[in-house]
């Protein structure tokens, strides 16, 4: 008698709920800006980082540009971006960044970088050249400079705030207990400090910092991160929701409701902070236009 093997079926993935569903990219903006940045050999992390929001934003004008090239020098569990060794810094990267923020005509320009272990101060200069680029090409552009933690380099931070930014955001990313596995190379205290000294340089400075939620974290864990943020003065939080990039990366623990997004806002808006944007597709730069102006960066000439 001939055995016969079958194959068990594969379970079908659970539909997404409708609060988790993004806009497709499209339209003629989104083209534009794709061509603008291939053009001039620029990264997004919308791209990188395969940002859900994307759609929405670049049909608006907006995207976060990535600056010193595209290859992370770090291996955190949760991010699409690509990692390797990096190519030498590019120091003409800041003005071709700030022609596309002048082309795109934007008033608030969000700037990020992939970490650079191999040249810490070297990555902070870029950031300064880059803000200074934006000043000079885009008069009138404010900026937000989502910053790694140059290993908690005093000079190379001191080197970024000194270029006096708008918003100066560092991103912790997750609670205490996780973070050996969720930000390879990171340390919680590292990026408190850090958000620590840029207000002792800069007191009138915006801070802000993000965290992801679903990776397996406690609620009072992460009331216990918005309190250490406060306590350093960080001015803006954003909260989202984590969604496994690929299976190559840490699994999803669980999905927030919009209820609990909800929550957490206000807990957090209880502490001290200037803004808090909390909800299941926000990101870092989601909304920094309008996160800026809850501050009075409007009001700034």
């Amino acid at each position: 008698m001939d055995l016969v093997q079958i194959a068990p079926a594969r379970s079908a993935p659970a539909p997404k709920p409708e609060w988790l569903k993004a806009r497709a990219p499209m339209g003629e903006n989104y083209h534009s800006l794709k061509r603008l940045a291939r053009s001039l050999n620029l990264h997004t992390v919308c791209e990188s980082a395969h940002c859900p929001n994307i759609g929405e934003c670049w049909h608006h004008k907006t995207a976060t540009f990535m600056l010193l090239g595209n290859l992370c020098t770090r291996r955190c569990g949760f991010c699409a971006v690509p990692k390797g060794r990096p190519e030498p810094i590019d120091f003409d990267e800041p003005r071709r960044v700030a022609e596309a923020v002048a082309a795109l005509g934007l008033e608030f320009a969000v700037i990020t970088s992939v970490n650079r272990d191999d040249d810490l101060v070297g990555g902070a200069r870029v950031f300064a050249m880059v803000i200074d680029e934006i000043r000079r090409q885009a008069k009138g552009c404010k900026v937000e400079v989502l910053i790694p933690d140059f290993q908690g380099d005093r000079s190379a931070i001191q080197v970024v705030v000194d270029a006096n930014p708008e918003i100066l955001n560092h991103n912790i990313e997750s609670v205490p207990r996780l973070y050996r596995v969720v930000r390879s190379g990171a340390r919680y205290e590292r990026t408190l400090e850090l958000l620590r000294y840029a207000k002792e340089l800069n007191p009138a400075g915006v801070t802000k910092s993000g965290i992801m939620v679903g990776l397996g974290e406690e609620t009072h864990e992460l009331l216990d991160v918005f309190r250490d943020l406060a306590k350093v003065g960080c001015d803006i939080l954003t909260i989202g929701q984590y969604l496994r990039p690929s299976r190559d990366h840490l699994p999803m623990a669980r999905l927030y409701a919009p209820r609990e997004f909800a929550e957490l806002k206000a807990a957090a808006l209880q502490m001290g902070f200037r803004h808090v944007e909390s909800g299941p597709l926000v990101r870092s730069s989601y909304h920094a236009h309008e996160q800026a102006a809850s501050t009075g960066l409007n009001a700034l000439a």
